[in-house]
């Protein structure tokens, strides 16, 4: 089975490799006034789960802003390339992807982290129990299913087999599958692909299969970590401060919910709102559900969520070393638990 991107998609995803540009959002963007600023936002989401603006909104920590769904997304490049063509207000993405974007001279910022791998929400590499892989070196001339390529699942790969000792040479010879995260696990135990990644739900469904086995996960090389933002476009945030601060807040306050509230009461909101917004959806999924895998205070951004993924690009010669700063392509600056003066 060889399955490929749709051509439009790779074409636009190699775009993301050329350029650089310096993104950051300064205080005076911040204070800036319009007199008419958006009532919704466009986004996209995955069917079956609940995004964060989604448990933002039923918590009542959106205000008066309201949600407008435009449909489900494949993956973080997807959702980028969307939010710059103009057609959704907010994307989340691996920040990986995120700062690709920004090298290719697109005018994006990272306002708030949006997901994360902890010990409770990691990425797994998994294989059947009867697999002969179990190093890095195992993996050349293998088949492994990622749910997009320039995304999370593709970086980190490609950094554990270059921490592995493997050559660029070598790490070309692992074959990378674009599939759905939902098909995955069938396609692993029906030995279309010798390895599937599995995270947070899907995993915990493989696992209670039975039958597979972990290679490595994120978490090995990184411990826990924010690997995913929200971002907007820079034109947006300039027209739009106070949607966007509104935004960020609520965004920030879910995250602060999901970490004091128990998982019981998570699950059984989250139902809710699946029933609530009818979409033909199933509760299946719910049941597994177990963290967004953020930790940081208000889902805060730090420079060390970006610098790994630019290191690993300038190691890679697809950034020029010095191109991007971690410092200045993300903003806290409409993040009320940034500092105590910017609260509401």
């Amino acid at each position: 089975m060889k399955i490929r991107p749709k051509i439009w998609h790779k074409t636009l995803l190699s775009l993301l490799l050329v350029g650089s540009v310096m993104v950051g959002c300064s205080t005076s963007q911040v204070e800036q006034k319009h007199a008419a600023e958006v009532t919704e936002l466009r986004y996209q989401s995955y069917p079956g789960l609940v995004s964060l603006p989604e448990l933002a909104q039923d918590l009542g920590y959106l205000g008066d802003i309201q949600l407008n769904y435009v449909g489900s997304v494949q993956g973080g490049p997807q959702d980028l390339l969307t939010l710059v063509a103009g057609d959704v207000d907010i994307a989340s993405a691996f920040n990986g992807a995120v700062v690709r974007v920004i090298a290719a001279d697109l005018d994006i910022v990272p306002v708030v982290a949006s997901y994360g791998s902890n010990e409770a929400q990691n990425v797994g590499f998994y294989v059947l129990e009867g697999s002969k892989i179990r190093t890095a070196r195992d993996l050349i001339g293998k088949k492994v299913a990622v749910n997009t390529f320039g995304a999370h699942y593709d970086f980190v790969l490609k950094d554990y087999l270059a921490r592995n000792g493997l050559t660029q040479k070598e790490i070309s010879q692992v074959e990378l599958i674009m599939l759905p995260p939902i098909s995955s696990e069938q396609a692993l135990r029906n030995k279309q692909v010798d390895v599937a990644v599995l995270t947070n739900i899907l995993e915990k469904i493989a696992l209670k299969h039975g039958g597979v086995r972990r290679v490595f996960a994120d978490t090995d090389l990184y411990g826990s970590f924010t690997a995913g933002s929200y971002s907007m476009r820079k034109d947006f945030i300039q027209q739009n401060p106070q949607v966007t601060k509104t935004f960020v807040t609520g965004i920030a306050k879910a995250h602060e919910w999901l970490q004091v509230t128990p998982i019981e009461e998570i699950r059984a909101r989250f139902s809710q709102i699946i029933r609530s917004r009818q979409r033909n959806e199933n509760l299946a999924l719910m049941p597994y559900f177990s963290s967004y895998g953020i930790s940081a205070k208000g889902g805060l951004q730090k420079a060390a969520d970006f610098k790994p993924w630019i290191d690993l690009l300038v190691k890679e010669k697809k950034l020029k070393p010095q191109q991007l700063d971690p410092n200045t392509i993300y903003s806290n600056a409409f993040n009320s638990y940034a500092s105590p003066l910017n609260e509401n």
